[in-house]
């Protein structure tokens, strides 16, 4: 198998427990993209948030983001895909949440929206390198639609909220939690296994040359249509279930051992 396109996920995967990039994993992309393979990221984070780590690792390829919603070229900021959730079922999903007393963050043109700066906002923005816009009540009746929205809660009642909102919206909004604590909200058609597929179509890569490298369970479907499906060590056991092989973790580059093993060796 000659591998062409690396996709990794940025956090717990790429970056490490100080949400850096590793000196092995840094030179291990280096030299994949030296060797000519593309290396793309391919994370839940807003595009703004991934891009100075992409232009760390002088990447070329575009950046898929919101887990798929968003495919945006590092460079020339040219949208290659953009995918929103419905204006009925974003309304919807506001008002349940409104109702609830639950936490929503909603991200409408790369720009995050909270209602107030609390303390989840603010551990938000001390994780992604960005600064919420607090809208007070306004937030619950934005109008312009989210390419991505976020609850954000302790893992047994994560589990409520995703239950709640799957039974309330009827298909209508796809969730995949991307940390314990935090549950992504897209457009039922979005996931990072098809954006994988329309990068792969747009770089003229066929799906088994591409790699992808993740951890948690929206990286389950990147994991899934690529050739190579590669877990991290900390992964979820559902995503080690779908996975050809078992990396390291991210505090031991396991990225880097992947590339090395099936793209450098």
């Amino acid at each position: 198998m000659t591998i062409k396109l690396i996709a990794i996920d940025m956090d717990d995967t790429l970056l490490n427990s100080e949400l850096a990039i590793s000196e092995r994993n840094f030179a291990a992309v280096s030299a994949a993209q030296a060797k000519g393979v593309v290396v793309a990221i391919a994370t839940g984070r807003m595009f703004s948030s991934a891009l100075p780590y992409a232009k760390q690792l002088a990447m070329q390829a575009p950046i898929i983001t919101y887990n798929g919603a968003l495919i945006r070229h590092p460079q020339t900021q040219a949208t290659l895909f953009h995918q929103t959730i419905e204006d009925e079922a974003a309304a919807k999903v506001r008002q349940l949440f409104k109702e609830r007393g639950w936490y929503l963050q909603a991200y409408v043109n790369d720009q995050l929206y909270v209602k107030e700066r609390g303390w989840e906002a603010k551990s938000y923005e001390a994780l992604a390198g960005i600064t919420s816009i607090a809208l007070g009540d306004d937030f619950f009746a934005q109008t312009q639609a989210p390419t991505k929205m976020l609850a954000m809660a302790e893992a047994k009642l994560l589990t409520e909220i995703e239950a709640t909102v799957n039974e309330a919206l009827g298909g209508r909004i796809f969730t995949a939690t991307s940390k314990p604590t935090y549950l992504e909200l897209t457009h039922p058609d979005v996931n990072k296994g098809r954006a994988l597929a329309l990068l792969g179509e747009h770089l003229g890569v066929a799906r088994d040359e591409i790699m992808a490298i993740g951890d948690s369970n929206n990286d389950y479907a990147m994991l899934e249509y690529a050739g190579l499906g590669v877990a991290m060590g900390n992964a979820s056991a559902r995503v080690k279930g779908v996975a050809q092989f078992v990396t390291g973790d991210n505090d031991a580059s396991g990225v880097a051992q992947a590339i090395e093993r099936f793209v450098l060796a």
